[in-house]
């Protein structure tokens, strides 16, 4: 027996063919859903990339306890697991988050692997003078990756040498090299179509991509509300469109040599994804700052399994991101870990068994989420400050970096976790990216409104819901910090008093246009956040007006953006009346004294 795992970055379910998409050329995976069983009801559980991979190694859930990270020394690993019981495996992949901090450990987990650079803003190429960037879009976040994805862009002019290609090649090459041997598992895994939505001319050429209104190409979203014009957001759907097709092309390479090769017989498939994203949809772009909407967390899901024989048909159970690691040992005859929270989907595909009543989902520091396939709950925290959260690690890395010193100070060794194998952990003061108290908490009903546009007012349903979330919590061993943060109980039944729906402020108002206009030459938009903690003035002014997060462990990419900036892309963590202020109260430069700049 072996198993192929074509894994894409990214895949809006809301794009594909098979799921009803209409306009995209993608045959191929058409061709795939007359191949395989079509799951309707995938959700992903941890948010976004590592620690939904986390979750395919290790059948649980990660976002309760910890944000981006690699995987822990405690950590079950399916492949490893698989490693160990006589199956070789190998993975191919350009994901550039692998060889960074909060990823290194993942691929050391098969036997062999292969890692194709250049997707994103990889620190591939070194260039020391700026490449030309009159043609990108503006932006306000990721200004070092824009960068060095223009320079990686010089490098794969041809389709033949960007690494999404590159990776397929090499997952057919295992193929041809390994077609007569037994009991292996290959992972064929693209960043593709994750943003930037670069592709190629013929790929463009089957979608009509208005102008945008700078002239510029636009093909990589701040994570935002939307201020684009309609041109502008049907120009990026349609470069996520051109990628997507591209991607539906290598996928046809890989069903071509299951054809040519006869491995139908013996040869588990898993096509899936980790997450999708907002294009528009709820007047957002990205992902990770809104609520999960279906457009990112609903994902599609494709499952060939040779023992069956069960193909072209469609399950509407509800299944997981958590379960894709027990299905490959289940394959392979290899036992889960009583740890793993994820089951086979094996008897889902010949048997149509149910198997979870619910499915949680979420990012560390988010909403914590629920649905049982009908109704969705999204549950804000209740503090406005996000606060208590914390992270439980022995590996202290974050997605492109090690934690600072300012919150390694402040950690403690705390007793094993359930699940740590009786390892004590490290428990690490934490601040969210983001607050989803600005959008507070939310319910909808999938059936009559599965474009999740009404938000029900049903204390009913939300008494059912959030027991559902506290049940699904508690199984997983949420720590103390999380319930508190969410207004939920530890212990004991939710009752009337949990409930938050009606109750809660009205989400903050965002800047105006006038606002944001008035105040592009004040010090919050002007100075970075680094320059501005480097003052030891402004550093006062930023204490008085934002408490303790100045002091925090602060992400590497917020210290290159402005306040400004943070305000924009980053809803919730640095309120509109306080970017307000921030300007009238903080020094000025005597650049900007002389341009009569100071609020």
């Amino acid at each position: 027996m072996r198993a192929i795992v074509v894994l894409f970055d990214t895949l809006n379910r809301r794009f594909l063919p098979p799921y009803g998409a209409e306009g995209v050329h993608a045959p191929n995976f058409e061709r795939l859903a007359r191949h395989t069983v079509q799951f309707d009801n995938c959700y992903g559980g941890s948010m976004p990339c590592m620690p939904a991979r986390r979750e395919m190694h290790t059948g649980r859930y990660n976002f309760l306890h910890r944000g981006w990270g690699p995987l822990e020394p405690f950590d079950d690993s399916v492949p490893e697991m698989l490693g160990g019981a006589g199956v070789y495996t190998h993975l191919v992949t350009d994901h550039q988050h692998y060889w960074l901090d909060g990823g290194a450990t993942y691929h050391p987990r098969f036997r062999t692997f292969e890692l194709f650079r250049g997707q994103e803003g990889d620190e591939w190429k070194g260039r020391v003078a700026d490449p030309d960037m009159t043609d990108v879009d503006s932006y306000a976040s990721n200004r070092p990756l824009r960068r060095q994805d223009q320079i990686n862009r010089q490098y794969m002019r041809d389709e033949a040498d960007h690494p999404q290609t590159r990776t397929f090649d090499a997952g057919l090459h295992f193929i041809d090299t390994n077609a007569d041997s037994d009991k292996w598992m290959l992972q064929i895994e693209t960043f593709d179509p994750h943003e930037p939505f670069f592709s190629y001319k013929k790929y463009h050429d089957l979608y009509d991509a208005p102008a945008t209104a700078s002239g510029r190409d636009f093909d990589w979203p701040d994570y935002k509300h939307v201020t684009e014009s309609e041109d502008d957001i049907a120009h990026l759907r349609a470069r996520y469109r051109a990628l997507l097709s591209m991607c539906d092309a290598s996928l046809g390479r890989v069903l071509d040599v299951m054809d040519e090769r006869e491995m139908w017989h013996d040869t588990m498939l898993i096509v899936c994804t980790d997450h999708g994203l907002l294009l528009g949809e709820h007047e957002w772009l990205g992902k990770n700052v809104p609520p999960f909407y279906d457009e990112t967390i609903h994902t599609p899901l494709f499952v060939w399994d040779p023992r069956t024989g069960a193909r072209g048909q469609r399950r509407e159970q509800l299944v997981q991101t958590i379960d894709f690691g027990p299905t490959l040992l289940d394959l392979f005859d290899v036992d889960a870990t009583d740890d793993m929270q994820g089951q086979s989907l094996s008897g889902v595909i010949a048997e149509q068994n149910h198997i979870r009543e619910t499915a949680l989902f979420g990012i560390h520091g988010g909403h914590a989420n629920v649905t049982d396939g009908r109704y969705v709950y999204m549950r804000a925290p209740v503090t406005p400050d996000n606060q208590p959260l914390a992270e439980y690690t022995l590996m202290p890395t974050s997605m492109r970096g090690r934690f600072p010193i300012s919150a390694l100070t402040r950690a403690e060794l705390v007793p094993p976790l359930s699940f740590s194998k009786g390892v004590p952990v490290l428990k690490v003061p934490a601040i969210a990216p983001t607050n989803p108290a600005v959008f507070g908490s939310l319910l909808f009903d999938l059936e009559t409104d599965p474009e999740q546009e009404h938000p029900l007012l049903d204390p009913e349903i939300e008494l059912r819901m959030a027991g559902l979330l506290v049940d699904a919590m508690r199984r997983a061993d949420a720590p103390d910090e999380q319930y508190v943060r969410l207004g939920l109980p530890r212990q004991g039944d939710v009752t009337p008093e949990h409930l938050v729906l009606g109750r809660e402020a009205a989400p903050e108002t965002e800047l105006t246009s006038e606002q944001l206009a008035a105040l592009e030459q004040s010090p919050v938009a002007t100075r970075t956040v680094a320059q501005l903690l480097d003052d030891p003035a402004a550093r006062e002014v930023l204490r008085q007006v934002l408490g303790p997060i100045v002091d925090g462990p602060l992400p590497d990419e917020a210290l290159g953006m402005s306040l400004l900036d943070i305000a924009t892309v980053t809803t919730g963590m640095i309120p509109a009346e306080a970017v307000v202020t921030l300007a009238e109260l903080l020094p000025a430069t005597e650049a900007e004294q002389s341009g009569g700049s100071q609020q």
